[in-house]
């Protein structure tokens, strides 16, 4: 995980555009903020460690690629989880040495094992989703808490997130019920 010299409480918007003309603190903000979420996305499909780094490198590659089109910095969570989710869909698709097309010939053939891998692909989406809206401190500690592969003691997150480790527990309970309200909000949407 990256933990270069940050400035404190810069939004998207700002990282954004610091990234834009070129500041590698920013870039290094930006990858802090969101590496754990993308790392998370192929790993909720089932890909090794490896692969899914592999998913993140792409995923920021595409950002870089991209970073001039991006115009809603509030969007730009779900547009990462978005490239993370087809590149691993990619992925998939290339170690099964499928087509991108085929995965729909697939899951004609083979129904029953598919439909619970939907069923939890669609849970673990509305998640990622409810935390990217959530956002802030709460979609940090929560994504650390519970989506963070190196799965860190209370202390390390606390240290990582610059709180007292006696915080994290009760501040836990508080995000989690925010992250609840969010989550009952995109489920009215749907």
């Amino acid at each position: 995980m990256t933990t270069t010299r940050q400035r404190p409480d810069l939004g998207d918007d700002d990282l954004l555009a610091q990234c834009r003309r070129g500041d590698d603190v920013a870039w290094a903000q930006l990858l802090d903020r969101y590496e754990r979420l993308v790392y998370s996305v192929p790993l909720g499909y089932g890909l090794s460690r490896h692969d899914a780094a592999d998913v993140a490198q792409a995923t920021f590659a595409e950002l870089v690629r991209s970073l001039d089109a991006i115009q809603d910095a509030a969007a730009l969570g779900a547009w990462l989880a978005t490239v993370a989710r087809r590149t691993t869909w990619r992925q998939i698709a290339r170690r099964r040495n499928l087509d991108e097309r085929d995965l729909d010939t697939v899951v004609g053939d083979d129904v029953d094992p598919w439909h619970e891998w939907i069923d939890t692909w669609t849970d673990r989406h509305w998640v990622v989703e409810g935390l990217l809206a959530l956002g802030g401190p709460c979609r940090d500690l929560l994504v650390g808490l519970y989506l963070d592969p190196d799965e860190p003691s209370y202390a390390d997150l606390a240290a990582r997130l610059g709180r007292p480790v006696g915080s994290i527990g009760p501040t836990r309970g508080r995000c989690l019920d925010k992250l609840r309200l969010v989550l009952g909000e995109l489920d009215e949407h749907a």
